[in-house]
């Protein structure tokens, strides 16, 4: 399928790169135009959920938060604070009584929508929620280019690579 791609002169989309590989790049790519995301002052010692006992112990967790949320609107927009603590939550341990399932945090949700808008990557959908940009989307199409094209060089010194 990739070859067939490669002989068209299709432009690689985010589609083609590995959810991973994405926010690894993505979260040390600067991701406005000054060069920095601005990040709230209190990220380092609050918790992503209520059901975390720690803070994240990751110093660039914010970043891979945010590389997370510009990849889900990638693939389905629109998205608000609601569905993104739905997205990021999981199971609350209750001791001896049954696990439940428990939302992320939504402040951390909220002020990691907040610095993505105003990075002008993400807006406000009329209908509710946020959708990507189109400067957003030909960021994050730009940053699946460079990732493919460096699969393709990498395949070219070792050998054939899938792409799936």
């Amino acid at each position: 399928r990739s070859r067939l791609l490669e002989e068209v002169g299709v432009q690689f989309c985010i589609y083609f790169v590995t959810r991973n590989m994405l926010t690894s790049f993505l979260c040390f790519v600067p991701t406005d135009r000054t060069g920095k995301l601005k990040v709230p002052d209190q990220m380092d010692i609050i918790k992503t959920a209520k059901f975390k006992e720690l803070a994240p112990s990751d110093p660039d967790w914010f970043y891979i938060r945010c590389a997370s949320i510009l990849r889900h609107l990638y693939h389905r927009s629109p998205a608000g604070v609601g569905s993104i603590t739905k997205i990021y939550g999981g199971r609350k341990r209750n001791g001896v009584h049954p696990s439940h399932f428990c939302r992320a945090a939504d402040g951390a949700a909220r002020k990691a929508l907040q610095s993505l808008e105003h990075a002008r990557l993400i807006e406000k959908h009329p209908d509710g929620g946020r959708r990507l940009t189109p400067i957003g989307q030909r960021d994050l199409d730009r940053i699946a280019n460079q990732i493919v094209s460096k699969q393709r060089d990498a395949a070219k010194l070792s050998g054939p690579i899938v792409i799936s």
